[in-house]
């Protein structure tokens, strides 16, 4: 199975979706849809109850499902139970919401985009600029974060390449990058700025984008001229990619005369200044 993560947007809400190309077809966090349908903070415990009473009754559509791999508000990805288009629909049913049907339009949506967006890359660009304009942030803004994942994917490219392996050692690297340019680990980073499940790099000034993506760019970049064979030589890198945004951030900070790190978020700050 050929997988690609992603996270989708319904009204303002995250579900984490991974696309099986070989199948040509979504799968989606149970856990996030019963979050949406129930509108609960945690999902997980309304899933695991009805998980129970379905495999009573015999429901297919929950001894079918599987699980893969999504990523967690820690960074972390963790097996999670998943279901693709046509089970969703079924489980749905199991679900007394108001937000049923809308849900199921979105879900047809997101499968039609996707074979859309096979024939044009580009409609996924303009697909994640919609969602950003949707929850407040400037374009200005919205440009510097689509770069951002640019050189964050070129930068895990590099990684894989070398036969690092996702999870532990990308986090550990990531981890270095960020506490070499910040000061922070991705988690003091989170926790400075007040966040729990919200992703980070969301929450950023359009400064603390620059600046880590200078860090994760120049770590690809020295990677790539110094052809690292192992776990501590890529940390070696890690450390002098983040050091080199460091200096950037601590000459600018010495003009301005204040830090660049700073613990506005989407909700107190960050999508002020349009």
């Amino acid at each position: 199975m050929i997988q690609e993560g992603s996270i989708k947007l319904f009204e303002s809400t995250q579900v984490r979706t991974v696309w099986d190309e070989e199948q040509e077809k979504w799968y989606f966090s149970i856990v996030d849809v019963i979050s949406v349908l129930t509108e609960s903070v945690d999902g997980r415990k309304y899933w695991n109850k009805l998980k129970q009473r379905l495999k009573a009754e015999g429901n297919e559509s929950v001894t079918n499902c599987h699980q893969l791999k999504l990523p967690s508000s820690d960074g972390k990805k963790y097996l999670t139970d998943v279901a693709d288009t046509e089970q969703l629909f079924r489980l749905i049913q199991s679900v007394p919401s108001p937000k049923a049907e809308p849900l199921k339009q979105w879900m047809a949506q997101v499968a039609s985009e996707r074979l859309d967006q096979m024939q044009d890359p580009e409609l996924s660009i303009e697909q994640s600029m919609f969602d950003y304009k949707r929850l407040g942030y400037s374009d200005n803004w919205i440009n510097q974060r689509l770069k951002t994942i640019e050189v964050r994917k070129d930068l895990t490219d590099e990684w894989k390449s070398r036969g690092l392996k996702e999870g532990v050692e990308f986090a550990t690297l990531t981890d270095i990058i960020s506490k070499t340019w910040s000061g922070k680990t991705t988690k003091e980073y989170k926790q400075f700025k007040g966040l729990k499940k919200e992703n980070l790099r969301d929450n950023m000034t359009n400064m603390e984008l620059v600046l880590n993506m200078l860090a994760e760019l120049s770590t690809t970049q020295i990677s790539e001229e110094n052809n690292p064979s192992t776990l501590s030589e890529h940390k070696k890198i890690a450390q002098e990619g983040g050091s080199i945004a460091k200096n950037a951030r601590l000459d600018l900070e010495l003009k301005l005369k204040r830090p660049i790190v700073s613990p506005l978020n989407a909700k107190n700050g960050v999508l002020l200044k349009k």
